[in-house]
């Protein structure tokens, strides 16, 4: 069941113990950056939409509408208005992509990124790390006052600046973590309930085992399609938890 999972070279690249080799994670990348890229093109190549939208122009407009409602729900305060309009381009953009990359593992023969923890994890970094950015560059030194409550006592202060800069920490490993535990575990059982059901119509031999063996056949489309569901929800999951980090980072408390 763990196949699909494998990575494989397609062009061997190594300076000296490193390897730059170019894999089916590459391509799969650069295939979703291409498919978000023509996506946002197609609509916007003209200088603006249509006043009667096209599939793709409404595509891409339901994809907007669907991240602002996080945004606007999620980032508060006197200074929203300002994080939502300059970071909700780019949020949508993270969204689009991470639901490219979530759904195309379900189409077969092809590979899902967001099964690898080293994916995962780089995505999840470099997210903490450009809030963290965006709090320093915003509040300065003053953005380290997260870390302490305010009319907290002085003798809990060393306690309490390590009890949540643990958390705060934690969150480069947890958004990675959530997605790639569900991406791993929910294509693994479609992979291994399709195997097992191809398994059983080969040795079907009786009316009775043929329609045993739809009823299979129709679990494994529900488990698809709730995988799909899955892969859908985790892209929104990751969108919140991007909107709530970058709120923590520009209203402190």
């Amino acid at each position: 069941p763990l196949e699909p999972f494998s990575i494989h070279p397609f062009m061997m690249m190594k300076i000296g113990h490193f390897s730059f080799s170019f894999t089916n994670p590459s391509l799969c990348c650069l295939l979703s950056v291409l498919l978000v890229r023509l996506l946002i093109y197609s609509v916007t190549k003209k200088g603006g939409g249509k006043s009667v939208p096209n599939f793709l122009q409404y595509l891409v407009e339901l994809i907007h509408d669907f991240v602002s409602n996080p945004v606007n729900e999620q980032i508060g305060g006197l200074s929203g208005r300002n994080v939502k309009q300059k970071f909700s381009p780019r949020i949508s953009v993270t969204f689009t992509f991470s639901l490219f990359r979530n759904t195309q593992g379900m189409i077969p023969f092809s590979f899902t990124v967001t099964s690898h923890f080293i994916m995962t994890f780089a995505f999840s970094f470099s997210i903490f790390l450009g809030i963290t950015i965006v709090g320093f560059k915003r509040h300065g030194l003053h953005f380290l006052s997260f870390l302490l409550p305010a009319g907290v006592p002085l003798s809990l202060a060393p306690f309490l600046v390590l009890l949540e800069l643990i958390p705060h920490c934690f969150r480069a490993l947890s958004s990675g973590i959530r997605l790639f535990a569900n991406m791993m575990a929910g294509h693994s059982s479609v992979k291994i309930m399709s195997g097992f059901v191809w398994t059983i119509m080969l040795f079907m031999n009786n009316l009775f085992l043929f329609i045993g063996d739809l009823g299979l056949v129709f679990i494994v489309i529900a488990l698809t399609g709730l995988e799909l569901g899955v892969a859908i929800s985790q892209a929104h999951v990751s969108t919140i938890s991007i909107c709530i980090y970058l709120n923590d980072a520009t209203n402190l408390h």
